[in-house]
């Protein structure tokens, strides 16, 4: 028997809240407005944390890449979940694979390439992104 990957876990997984519980899949995918290759379903906004935290379930596509950007006064972590790709954080530059988590502190540019297959990474802001 085929073991699920874990990105569709994520994607048919369930978040808990203190009033209603969400599929996830009934979240919907959003193409990134910026970035080719990117989407992104937000799991958890600042709405529901008011304002303090917000997870997105991202999604880049072999060889795209979510180029280079800053978020001002939010600190971002990721959480690659499945596949691989790289980071570029100020001057450092990082490999990404599943079981990683890196700490971008706020206001340092970043960006992320996917490699030869999509890259799911588990982003979460403070405060919340939206």
């Amino acid at each position: 028997m085929l073991m699920e990957k874990i990105s569709k876990k994520f994607e048919k997984g369930i978040v808990v809240g203190l009033t209603d519980d969400v599929k996830t899949e009934t979240i919907e995918w959003n193409e990134h407005n910026l970035f080719k290759g990117v989407y992104l379903k937000h799991l958890i906004k600042g709405i529901d944390t008011n304002g303090t935290l917000s997870c997105h379930l991202v999604k880049v596509n072999p060889g795209c890449s979510i180029d280079t950007h800053i978020h001002n006064g939010k600190l971002e972590v990721h959480e690659i979940i499945e596949g691989s790709g790289v980071c570029i954080i100020g001057e450092k530059t990082i490999d990404y694979y599943a079981g990683i988590i890196s700490l971008i502190p706020a206001d340092i540019p970043h960006k992320v390439t996917a490699g030869s297959e999509e890259i799911y990474i588990l982003a979460k802001f403070s405060p919340a992104l939206l």
